[in-house]
């Protein structure tokens, strides 16, 4: 679970981007840039990362604070799921990401299958709608919504990517080694309870 560090310095900067977004008053954004330095102040020390790379960060998303969208795409073979292997860390995961502007949640799944696992799917169904911090996640700087679904294969093959170097599938008794920032055990075992009985209600929180 996230500490309360993180979620201080999330609400500060949702304030204070959320200011900046609607004020006209020139003193207003000052006094909002300073609470963005304070929330950055925060993730700096308690995360030990630079102060100006939180800034960084802070300054790449304008607009109202929302909730980010990551997606992910469930595909199996023989009662086993496709998962891809991370460059970034050297584990495995559902293949996945951020969502794009101008795609709907399915789109973006179909998406990232194919381009990280070579697969080409189709979305069926939506599994989960999850709330990143409520579940067995590192913490991470940003306020998370993960969508999961259950996908089916329509052609391709497997092949490694920019993202990930290696592709495969497997059961849930020989999971290989997951990427726990982006997929839990937990969350892959509920995803064969999904793919065994489709009419199963979609998780949600």
């Amino acid at each position: 679970m996230n500490s309360r560090w993180l979620d201080w310095a999330r609400r500060i900067e949702a304030i204070a981007q959320l200011g900046r977004t609607y004020t006209k008053d020139p003193y207003d954004r000052e006094r909002y840039d300073q609470l963005s330095t304070i929330a950055a102040e925060i993730v700096s020390q308690e995360a030990r990362v630079l102060e100006r790379e939180v800034l960084a960060a802070f300054a790449l998303d304008t607009g109202p604070a929302t909730p980010k969208i990551d997606v992910r795409g469930a595909a199996f073979k023989d009662d086993r799921i496709l998962l891809v292997r991370e460059r970034s860390d050297g584990l495995w995961t559902l293949p996945g990401g951020w969502a794009e502007v101008q795609e709907s949640a399915s789109e973006a799944a179909d998406r990232e299958v194919r381009e990280e696992s070579g697969f080409t799917v189709r979305s069926r169904k939506l599994v989960a709608v999850l709330d990143r911090d409520r579940h067995e996640h590192p913490p991470i700087l940003w306020h998370t919504y993960k969508l999961i679904f259950l996908c089916d294969i329509v052609a391709g093959e497997a092949h490694a990517s920019i993202e990930t170097d290696a592709v495969d599938f497997f059961s849930m008794s020989q999971l290989p080694p997951l990427s726990t920032s982006r997929i839990t055990k937990r969350q892959i075992e509920r995803i064969f309870e999904h793919a065994r009985d489709p009419s199963r209600p979609t998780d949600f929180d």
